[in-house]
């Protein structure tokens, strides 16, 4: 009788602690969906001057990164790479080279994860052990955050804001990455962009996502000359966001 009595205890202790968690994670789930209202990532600046940040967002394709550098340098371009604390981790001699170039680091997460599918507890873990490891590189602390795969769900926008962080996206993708996107295309696609959602993108204040692909060493050369022709200069986020508010966008 004893026994079984401290049995049963110890059941409803588990019992009570396991209910205790899932009232917690329903908790945060109902804050994140109906408190506090969470900022608006940025996809562009709003500004006449003709200004554009290339950002770059890196995982993979440390191969394709001296080149790209060599390319920014010859061009007189500044850029933003977004890294993930795994690839900085594995990379930091390169990641101090980026830096050392005059080039801006951010956090692009830890693992690269689907963030619309984790917590905001989750979040927020991608994002210190990212900003931990590449203040240890480099000595910066990051403040600017790209979700993975561009998800702006309601978990990973209020993770960066409790954080102090900034969610970027972006006005003009490359999609680059995809299998199909030669170097004419990806030109194509920045140079002259296409109509989406019924608007025609703006280059004044744009923020262009690309990623480290060989297609994407070649056709940057080309962007970068013929944007600096018609006037354009190629600056960071950090210079970028200066120019004025954030402005409307084309991403979805």
């Amino acid at each position: 009788m004893f026994i079984n009595l401290k049995i049963s205890r110890r059941i409803l202790s588990l019992g009570g602690i396991f209910f205790l968690l899932f009232v917690g994670i329903l908790l945060e789930h109902k804050m994140v969906l109906t408190g506090v209202r969470s900022s608006k990532p940025v996809e562009q600046i709003s500004t006449e001057e003709k200004v554009i940040a290339l950002t770059i967002n890196v995982d993979w394709g440390e191969e394709f990164i001296p080149a790209i550098l060599d390319v920014l340098d010859k061009e007189n371009a500044k850029a933003t790479f977004f890294v993930t604390g795994r690839w900085a981790k594995k990379n930091p001699e390169l990641l101090k080279r980026i830096a050392s170039r005059g080039h801006e680091i951010e956090n692009h997460g830890y693992s690269h994860p689907h963030p619309d599918n984790l917590s905001v507890g989750a979040n927020q873990e991608e994002i210190k052990k990212t900003e931990s490891i590449i203040q240890g590189i480099i000595g910066k602390r990051t403040h600017f955050y790209a979700p993975p795969y561009g998800e702006k769900g309601a978990s990973g926008l209020r993770a960066a804001d409790l954080l102090g962080y900034q969610t970027i996206l972006w006005t003009l993708d490359t999609v680059d990455w995809r299998e199909d996107s030669t170097p004419e295309v990806i030109v194509q696609r920045i140079v002259n962009p296409a109509v989406r959602f019924g608007i025609r993108p703006k280059k004044n204040g744009a923020i262009v996502l690309i990623h480290p692909k060989l297609n994407t060493v070649k056709a940057l050369p080309i962007i970068l000359s013929q944007l600096t022709r018609d006037g354009f200069a190629f600056q960071t986020l950090d210079a970028l966001i200066t120019f004025d508010q954030i402005g409307n966008t084309t991403s979805r």
